[in-house]
């Protein structure tokens, strides 16, 4: 897409819940229009209750507003920042109207969602799609969307570092014990499972040729970051030698229905054991490679599950950083946003991996949603109907599942 003259930023992101009192309410929200009574709810909230019903997400969303506020103040790139979550205040549709009511016309969107699958890109696409019909705002108020951002260096780099120095901790963890080999390590890259399903559709359409590795571009995505950051850990060293494996988490929905494997508990049983050949894994650095920041998905399913898993299994074990507001990840999001701004425009695009840079407009139907077709931005072909398409919704109410 050429560079416009955009007079606002939208950040946008999940949400989550900020008290015990929320988190139903967010649950039905996050699973609308999939019939989930709140009993089934209520059994599945266990790990917000732990944390007194609130999700870091928010918290950290409000960090990284004022982080790149900051980095735009410092560089003299004049653009508000407006932050619109998904699942819970601030929601998207009354953002929206509120920047509306502010006076700007052209939003540039930053989500926080790096990689290409229909829940990291797709659904926020139709959000605003859907956001905007219903609030009358389309074709009064245009948004598009900076491209996605997982192999941009300022997005992999923080986990380099946090890779090198999980590595350290470790090995001086297991020097500490018995002396073990590097050959006893594993690095373990985790990142969100996905339906099967879903996974196969991500970074195509109907007409797109593309053959990606593991038959997804989410999959061969985060298997070329994870390639990206070892050859810079390894850096000639040693560590080239280490030996890395790609994992799941946060599996949801019917038991049926496939996911992407392997989850890694299942993984780091099978690693304890020796996986049939080779040493048994005695330390492991657990990269949370598929997420911007440490949010429950982190908190509760690496750092709590996945880590009593390893002490169980008496393996020592270290969990990497993510970027957070991590100032090579704030820096890199301001300079995606000036690749897209006709005043700060910036000809470079830097990608770590031969897959990117990831694309500014999608094709029709890419990461298709099998549920239906919404309303949706930054596809190619597709143009919102005029003011007046849709009477306002109340934040929530459109299908969010």
């Amino acid at each position: 897409m050429e560079p416009k003259a955009y007079d606002a930023v939208l950040l946008a992101s999940f949400g989550g819940p900020e008290g015990q009192d929320d988190v139903i309410p967010f649950l039905r929200n996050v699973t609308r229009g999939r019939g989930i009574p709140d009993e089934r709810l209520e059994e599945v909230s266990h790990h917000y209750r732990a944390f007194g019903g609130v999700s870091p997400i928010n918290g950290q969303n409000r960090e990284l507003k004022a982080s790149l506020e900051a980095e735009l103040d410092a560089r003299g790139i004049e653009l508000p920042i407006y932050w619109g979550n998904r699942n819970w205040d601030p929601y998207i549709p009354e953002t929206l109207q509120r920047m509306y009511d502010d006076g700007h016309r052209r939003v540039l969107m930053v989500t926080t969602s790096a990689y290409s699958c229909y829940s990291s890109c797709r659904q926020y696409r139709e959000d605003i799609g859907v956001a905007l019909t219903e609030t009358g705002l389309a074709g009064r108020l245009e948004v598009d969307k900076v491209r996605q951002y997982f192999d941009h260096p300022g997005f992999v780099e923080p986990f380099v570092e946090g890779t090198t120095a999980g590595l350290a901790q470790v090995r001086e963890a297991l020097d500490a014990v018995d002396g073990s080999r590097d050959s006893e390590i594993r690095v373990l890259f985790a990142t969100h499972s996905i339906p099967t399903r879903d996974a196969e559709a991500a970074g195509r359409s109907g007409s797109e040729p593309r053959r990606f590795e593991g038959g997804s571009a989410y999959v061969a995505q985060h298997l070329a970051n994870a390639r990206a950051i070892m050859q810079a850990v390894a850096g000639g060293s040693d560590a080239a030698d280490l030996g890395w494996d790609l994992v799941y988490q946060s599996r949801s929905g019917a038991p049926h229905v496939p996911w992407l494997e392997p989850d890694i508990n299942d993984h780091l049983e099978a690693i304890a054991a020796g996986d049939g050949d080779g040493p048994s894994v005695k330390g492991v650095v657990i990269v949370p490679l598929g997420f911007v920041s440490d949010h429950m998905e982190v908190a509760w399913d690496l750092d709590t599950e996945a880590l009593e898993t390893c002490e169980k299994l008496g393996i020592q074990a270290v969990r990497v950083p993510t970027p957070g507001v991590h100032g090579k990840f704030v820096a890199g999001l301001v300079d995606l946003i000036r690749e897209r701004t006709s005043e700060e425009t910036v000809a470079d695009r830097p990608h770590v991996t031969d897959l990117g840079p990831w694309y500014d407009v999608c094709r029709p139907g890419c990461c298709e949603n099998f549920r239906g077709a919404k309303p949706v931005i930054a596809e190619a072909g597709v143009e919102l109907a005029g003011a007046g398409a849709g009477a306002g919704a109340a934040p929530g109410e459109q299908d969010e599942s």
